[in-house]
């Protein structure tokens, strides 16, 4: 297998995991994503869009949907008095989490057939593609407390 068919698939193959997972706790792929990307901090509507990759009328449908659901909420940006953050709400808070450690439990058994020596490798090669592409921290890993 070539090495662009591997990255397509291995991408495929997380993409199912994590839609298999956002279904189990009543999800979408993408409420699953702002779940996950809110755990640390609220985030402001911009940083949000870039970090799903959503356009500013997608995302604000996104976050209404996931407000009528008691997950997230809409506060004042402290920086910028026009400006609002939308932040987890303590329900929402729990389900990021429990969704969260769900879905790196099932990435983690994606590999289970390596060693753990080339599980290693496999990851440090990953982590040196994912930083020369400067991808965001949008999921992070357990190893991260998140």
């Amino acid at each position: 297998m070539s090495l662009v068919t591997a990255l397509v698939r291995s991408a495929f193959l997380v993409n199912a995991v994590y839609a298999d997972s956002s279904r189990a706790y009543g999800l979408t792929p993408q409420q699953g994503k702002l779940l996950c990307v809110l755990m640390p901090q609220p985030l402001g509507m911009t940083e949000l869009g870039e970090l799903l990759g959503l356009a500013k009328s997608s995302l604000t449908g996104l976050v209404d949907r996931m407000m009528q659901r008691g997950l997230v909420r809409r506060e004042p940006d402290p920086r910028d008095g026009r400006a609002v953050r939308v932040g987890l709400t303590d329900e929402g808070a729990v389900l990021a989490r429990e969704f969260y450690d769900e879905t790196c439990r099932r990435v983690e058994d994606l590999p289970a057939g390596l060693s753990g020596p080339e599980r290693e490798q496999l990851a440090a090669l990953l982590a040196r593609v994912v930083l020369d592409n400067k991808v965001p921290e949008v999921f992070l890993g357990p190893e991260n407390g998140f």
